[in-house]
């Protein structure tokens, strides 16, 4: 990999970019939430169309020609820039500070494309709320990089606005007297919720007809602790589904994945086995939208990670594990602070509930909890109706992959 420094430039042919290819952001928070995004500028260098400011709540480009994906702490950004209009002359990156907190927290990370790596950290910035990491520009018919790593006051607001954009404020125009003119591209939505404290809660609105979401995706990320020991960041994502008559099912991977067109309509996508400091690990549980009309009423999940006493001591608060939750546009982040919980910190708690949610008609309640097993103990979390409310205990069967689980009747419950 070819080490670049800050202000160095070059052209993409030189670093082997002369096709489709990714530039990833790899942000090392250090405890910070941080949101990464490109934003396409024309030959002025403002967001004149504001499709092509790409981030968490608009992924992709017309015509794919940026796409945005997330892999732990790293944002990558597939890049086809033949598939660009003549408008777009320049693509710039960006990472911003959701919420507390500045730049020179921040931890070792970099920006890689093609054969070139920016480094940067915490050390380089001080009190700013954002950093311009790098580009892309367009010069004398050729396309060539630079390694920006200039720190910014604002946060994605306030970048948003440096390069011309609107943000949706959700506020409605008073109605023009002349011919409206021709509609001009939508605002950007920034809206994303993070949820820190157990008992605070968020709800999402379900959209109905033909342009509502399909999908609802909900994530759960954590990182290596840095000890010795590999298999104790082995963690896994676990779903156990209350349904309305008060049986509970439990999804797990991979042979428990569940399925999104039929029951249980929660499917998880993939088991993942490493975690390490550059590339935090991912599980990915998708849920049918329309799953408490589908079970006939209302429906509670609760999702933890765990792992298993084989697998070695370790604590949650090491690990650091968060959900977000993703449908359309609304995004809700549960990132409760395990370290302010002295269970968490135990090395002999093995499971730890990061979020749960009660689909019922046409919304979402979703909520962070922080809840951990006891000491020793593998049990899973357990869901009870509660009139309104949903009860969550940790005294439900043992699960793990390898061991499904059929389903509660009365006071007994079965394996398969």
């Amino acid at each position: 990999m070819n080490e670049i420094g800050r202000g160095q430039k070059g052209k993409l042919a030189d670093i082997g970019c002369s096709g489709p290819f990714n530039v990833t952001v790899e942000m090392a928070p250090a405890g910070l939430v941080i949101d990464v995004a490109c934003f396409g500028l024309d030959a002025n260098s403002r967001l004149s169309d504001e499709r092509f400011m790409i981030f968490f709540n608009q992924k992709a480009s017309p015509a794919d020609a940026v796409k945005y994906d997330t892999r732990g702490d790293a944002s990558i950004f597939a890049i086809d820039l033949a598939r660009l209009p003549a408008s777009i002359e320049r693509l710039v990156f960006a990472a911003s500070i959701d919420g507390e907190g500045d730049m020179k927290r921040l931890g070792h990370s970099a920006m890689t494309l093609g054969s070139a790596r920016f480094a940067f950290s915490g050390a380089d910035f001080d009190t700013e709320k954002a950093v311009i990491v790098g580009e892309l520009y367009l010069r004398d018919g050729a396309w060539r990089y630079g390694a920006v790593g200039q720190g910014f006051a604002g946060g994605l607001s306030a970048l948003l606005a440096h390069y011309g954009g609107a943000e949706d404020t959700g506020a409605k125009a008073p109605a023009a007297p002349a011919p409206a003119p021709a509609p001009a591209a939508p605002k950007v939505s920034l809206s994303k919720v993070t949820l820190t404290k157990p008992g605070e809660r968020h709800v999402v609105s379900l959209v109905k007809g033909a342009g509502a979401p399909k999908k609802l995706v909900v994530r759960a990320t954590w990182r290596d602790n840095g000890d010795s020991n590999s298999n104790n960041d082995d963690l896994d994502l676990r779903v156990g589904v209350l349904l309305p008559d008060g049986r509970m099912n439990f999804i797990t991977a991979p042979d428990r994945a569940g399925a999104f067109d039929k029951a249980p309509y929660v499917h998880h996508m993939g088991d993942v086995q490493v975690a390490s400091a550059k590339q935090p690990a991912t599980e990915t549980v998708e849920v049918n939208p329309a799953l408490a009309q589908l079970s006939g009423g209302r429906v509670a999940l609760v999702f933890s990670v765990y792992s298993a006493v084989g697998n070695g001591s370790v604590s949650v608060a090491s690990l650091k594990p968060i959900m977000r939750m993703e449908y359309g546009e609304q995004v809700v982040e549960c990132a409760f602070d395990f370290n302010s919980s002295k269970a968490a910190t135990s090395s002999s708690v093995y499971t730890y509930v990061i979020g749960t949610a009660i689909i019922d008609g046409d919304q979402i309640s979703l909520g962070p909890s922080g809840q951990t097993s006891e000491p020793g103990s593998e049990n899973t979390p357990w869901l009870q109706w509660d009139g309104e409310r949903v009860l969550v205990t940790m005294d439900g069967p043992m699960v793990f992959k390898g061991k499904g689980f059929d389903g509660f009747n009365g006071s007994s419950y079965r394996y398969s």
